[in-house]
């Protein structure tokens, strides 16, 4: 599996963006999809995630503005960023994962098999 995320910029605080993950491969919705990211100084970490069953789960800290989402016929993910904050600032990874596995190992970079490049988002105040 190969992905290709893309869609990040440079906005203000409160505005919003949408990232997109781009899969190949013809088995894409056995896929959990996740969105890790990683500020300046500081270790990647888990954002969202979506599972085959389009079962989601968020870190605390972007519940309610970011929303994750996918399109099995297009065979890519999106990461709908509502009201950004400067602290929402990094470079933003999709990864994948075949669903065999728990919500647990989906939360963790461990967990996921394929990462795409990154696009970086930066929100200024």
């Amino acid at each position: 599996v190969q992905l290709q995320a893309s869609g990040g910029g440079l906005v203000q605080a409160g505005d919003s963006l949408r990232l997109s993950c781009a899969a190949s491969g013809r088995t894409f919705s056995r896929y959990a999809m996740g969105w890790f990211r990683q500020a300046p100084g500081k270790e990647r970490e888990f954002v969202a995630v979506i599972t085959w069953t389009t079962g989601t789960y968020y870190v605390d800290s972007v519940k309610g503005r970011f929303t994750i989402a996918r399109d099995n016929a297009k065979n890519t993910v999106y990461l709908g960023m509502n009201s950004l904050k400067p602290e929402d600032t990094a470079v933003y990874y999709c990864a994948a994962q075949w669903d065999d596995v728990t919500m647990s190992r989906l939360v963790v970079q461990d967990g996921y098999e394929y990462w795409g490049q990154g696009t970086l988002v930066t929100v200024s105040s």
